[in-house]
């Protein structure tokens, strides 16, 4: 098979895939769980229990608000003990409802055996309906709403569903295990989104560093309309417009999307929780978790009840290291370090990395040596050394003018720049800025 890849940019970093082979561990719930009510991009759904409520698994507690938000379910049986503000990920204070696990009752429509349901009844509606009831997002990071992307814009056609394998993230390899114990049900998947979106062709792209993914991939998708490709190992292979770039030389405009140019992009992830929402009736409610660290003593995959805390997730994998400096919510490049280990794991954790003061040492910042490695690498055409300058002096108008919101936040340019300059941090500050000016000019 010959290897595909995107052609701009990209960087090598060490794969450090310690979790790699693990098999997919069940981790019983935590005495308590915190379930934030926005763990999607769009609007934050709207609390429907009140403290003191029995729910069970799988209850929606958590009502969508609009078209772009989801539904929010318990993960866990027990009480509602608070309907509070408790710190997410990124330290910010957000609603969410706590309950104290007493049991382990489901809804009774969900369907727990282990059989695997091939035949897909559901028409196409019938399936975005089931999707949305689910709360569904996406699971590779982004936690875009899945019926969203399933909805394809008037004048707008999918013509292909691409299905993203290829975790590029160093470290993280929660995919991969989903690829090699789920191939069957990820099969049926691919399928119902593929009847969602009213396509006939679908191609799953894995990097060669997963062999055995692609070995087993292509023995079940063998005689379907679903292509299996092997993409060469480099970083950010996993970007959806560097995926469409690789897999079928499309080139998604720059403001655009992959519909754009007639293409839908789902993670293994997503697919797989679309294949338990629409066969088995099952909501959102659990993830698979790559928790790893060079020091870390069992490195592995666990499948995660949503709002179970870190804490607990670093404690079945053997602890915290004595010399850790930073636990990262996903993977090194693009993850970002948590404040707490009392925050709760949500729909878009898809790894847990913990890193040690030699690893998290920055070197001294020194002045730009006007080098160009950062322009080199960015897979976006972008000049990262420009887009700092710009947001150090606070030209977020010229950032704008400068494509700035092209930016896929990568990190290659900060990982490549010899001076260590904060680059990715900077675009980071100034995206945020010029989004706030492009919102501020549609409301008036």
């Amino acid at each position: 098979m010959k290897l595909k890849t995107f052609s701009m940019g990209g960087v090598h970093p060490p794969e450090n895939k310690l979790s790699a082979g693990r098999e997919i561990r069940e981790l019983s719930p935590s005495d308590v769980v915190v379930i934030p009510v926005s763990q999607h991009l769009g609007t934050p759904s709207k609390v429907i229990v009140e403290r003191g409520d029995q729910v069970k698994v799988g209850q929606l507690i958590a009502r969508a608000e609009g078209f772009v938000s989801t539904n929010i379910h318990a993960s866990v049986s027990g009480k509602v003990s608070k309907v509070d503000i408790f710190p997410d990920s990124s330290g910010y204070r957000r609603l969410a409802v706590q309950i104290k696990v007493n049991g382990d009752e489901w809804v009774e429509t969900i369907d727990r055996s282990g059989t695997l349901v091939k035949e897909i009844s559901l028409d196409a509606e019938e399936i975005r309906k089931r999707i949305v009831e689910a709360g569904i997002v996406g699971l590779g990071g982004a936690t875009f709403p899945t019926h969203v992307k399933l909805t394809t814009p008037r004048g707008k056609k999918a013509e292909y569903l691409i299905v993203n394998g290829v975790e590029c993230e160093p470290y993280l390899t929660s995919d991969h295990a989903l690829m090699m114990e789920r191939s069957s049900a990820l099969l049926v998947g691919i399928q119902i989104m593929m009847k969602g979106l009213g396509v006939e062709k679908a191609i799953l792209g894995i990097e060669s560093n997963k062999p055995d993914a692609i070995s087993r991939m292509q023995e079940i998708t063998r005689g379907t309309a679903i292509s299996v490709q092997g993409l060469k190992v480099k970083y950010p292979q996993g970007g959806e417009k560097q995926l469409v770039k690789a897999l079928l030389n499309r080139e998604v405009p720059s403001g655009g999307l992959p519909i754009d140019v007639g293409v839908v992009v789902f993670n293994v992830g997503t697919v797989h929780a679309a294949y338990e929402a629409v066969q088995k009736n099952k909501p959102l409610i659990e993830r698979v978790v790559t928790v790893t660290g060079k020091y870390l003593k069992q490195p592995s995959n666990f499948r995660v009840r949503i709002g179970t805390p870190v804490s607990h997730l670093i404690e079945q994998a053997g602890g915290l290291p004595e010399d850790t400096a930073k636990v990262i919510n996903g993977g090194p490049m693009m993850g970002k370090a948590l404040a707490s280990l009392d925050v709760p794991v949500v729909k878009g954790t898809s790894g847990i990395v913990l890193i040690s003061n030699e690893e998290a040492r920055r070197k001294a910042v020194i002045q730009c040596i006007r080098c160009t490695r950062c322009v080199q690498v960015c897979p976006m055409g972008l000049e990262p050394y420009l887009m700092m300058n710009l947001a150090e002096k606070e030209m977020f108008e010229r950032m704008e003018t400068e494509r700035v919101l092209d930016c896929i936040e990568c990190g290659s340019c900060s990982y490549t720049c010899p001076s260590s300059r904060p680059l990715l941090d900077y675009i980071r500050l100034g995206k945020a800025e010029v989004a706030k000016l492009v919102r501020s000019r549609k409301a008036v």
